[in-house]
């Protein structure tokens, strides 16, 4: 939608699928927002050299070269939020996804509805003054030793299965102490949690 002032911004899309790749760009466009997609992450460098996207959407390859390409937008200084999409998710991509600057990480399948909804949801928070951001930290109900445990095993890229048997307890325990850590923090999802202590520091130091 060139030209068009009540444009909300670009968003860069690197997606291999090609029927994906046109359901976000048509439901992107319908949202307001202008679509550019990039066959691999090197033209995608580029091009952000030269121009600052409102967020970018990049599929994670199984082989992670992904990750070196979110370090090296960071390193140029495209500080868009960066949102990780992979087929092959699991807790401890997801910590190496947030540790190398991504905003959030999200699993394939996925509905392009609720995309969609995840970048309005960055761009905005992104917008926010920083002192927003970290308002939550100091405000945080203190977390049971038992739960600083589990919390500790998510951040170390621990599944809840791997955080049952290292702690002796059973996996629907495990996420009782997950929700309640989630509850405490008030994180979304263990995405949310890992972007939060990671990007402004562990709330089992409040």
């Amino acid at each position: 939608m060139p030209g068009n002032t009540l444009s909300k911004g670009e968003v860069f899309v690197i997606e291999t699928d090609a029927a994906s790749r046109e359901q976000l760009s048509a439901a992107l466009q319908q949202s307001a927002y202008n679509v550019i997609c990039f066959a691999d992450g090197a033209s995608l460098l580029s091009e952000a050299k030269a121009r600052m996207p409102a967020c970018v959407l990049m599929e994670l390859p199984p082989d992670r070269s992904g990750l070196d390409m979110l370090r090296r937008l960071r390193q140029e200084n495209c500080m868009a939020p960066v949102l990780v999409t992979s087929a092959n998710g699991s807790i401890a991509m997801a910590v190496d996804a947030i540790k190398s600057g991504a905003a959030d990480f999200i699993e394939k399948p996925f509905r392009t509805h609720d995309i969609v909804g995840r970048i309005d949801a960055a761009i905005d928070e992104f917008a926010q003054p920083r002192t927003s951001r970290q308002g939550w930290l100091p405000g945080c109900e203190p977390l049971t030793a038992r739960e600083a445990d589990v919390l500790e095993h998510l951040a170390a890229g621990l599944t809840n299965k791997e955080i049952a048997r290292r702690m002796h307890l059973s996996a629907r325990t495990v996420e009782g102490y997950r929700a309640g850590i989630l509850k405490k923090a008030g994180a979304k999802n263990v995405t949310d949690l890992l972007r939060r202590i990671f990007g402004q520091g562990s709330p089992t130091q409040a």
